[in-house]
């Protein structure tokens, strides 16, 4: 790996290796869904895949499992990626515009948005019935909801490949596939880290920073909560409610 090339680290490349290759897979037979069975928006002259329902949900349940690891590790391991306390006024600046800080606050605008987009995705689609589009039932709001998520991921991912391109160039990009492991960053050593990983080290000493936390960047301590509530509800809510309406 050359100098210019930045070190990614290890667990960092996983979860954004396969998360990356889910939300894909998500929005590509997301789309043939509704190719599928609803068109109402255009379409595209594709054959019909008759169990691509049970493919994307298959792929979105993975998703789901994935989703409180990644989401734990993006912001606090991170959270530089994701909104900062200035990165809405960066990009309101006009004397900002173009300048590298505009780009790099709007890829962590747009990182940001894709978690939200995710979260509301699964709990949306966790909500559908099965049934609902086979039998033309196009006008649940949950269905709506997913479909807006659907939307907001398209344009997150677009941004988020585009600014990446744009505010690092091709040794971030390649950064992120290298099989370089630093030897502190090998996996033999996840399990001590993990242990000196405990709740009351990385949140006994946040309970009495919380207000300081809250003070540094209150939006995107209000959004990890947001993200939170919204993974636990996507795992809870469908156990408690037979319909989305």
């Amino acid at each position: 790996m050359s100098r210019s090339t930045p070190y990614q680290p290890l667990i960092l490349r996983i979860l954004h290796s396969l998360s990356g290759i889910l939300v894909l897979a998500a929005i590509i037979t997301g789309f043939l869904v509704y190719n599928t069975f609803d068109k109402r928006f255009g379409s595209l002259p594709i054959a019909k895949i008759n169990p691509i329902q049970d493919i994307h949900g298959t792929v979105a349940l993975l998703f789901l499992l994935l989703l409180p690891l990644f989401s734990l590790y993006s912001f606090h391991g991170g959270k530089i990626r994701l909104l900062q306390a200035d990165s809405l006024q960066k990009i309101s600046q006009p004397n900002q515009f173009n300048k590298p800080i505009w780009w790099l606050s709007l890829q962590r605008l747009a990182n940001t948005f894709m978690l939200i987009a995710a979260v509301l995705a699964v709990t949306s689609g966790r909500m559908m019935k099965e049934e609902w589009l086979p039998l033309g039932e196009l006008d649940h709001i949950w269905y709506y909801c997913h479909l807006t998520a659907w939307l907001i991921l398209i344009c997150s991912l677009a941004i988020h490949l585009l600014m990446s391109a744009k505010v690092g160039g091709a040794p971030l990009l390649l950064s992120m596939i290298s099989w370089q492991v630093r030897t502190q960053d090998s996996p033999k050593h996840w399990l001590t880290r993990l242990r000196n990983w405990s709740v009351t080290n990385n949140y006994g000493q946040s309970l009495a920073n919380f207000y300081q936390l809250l003070q540094s960047n209150t939006i995107l301590s209000l959004i990890e909560l947001l993200v939170i509530l919204g993974t636990i509800a996507a795992f809870l809510l469908p156990l408690f409610f037979s319909s989305g309406d």
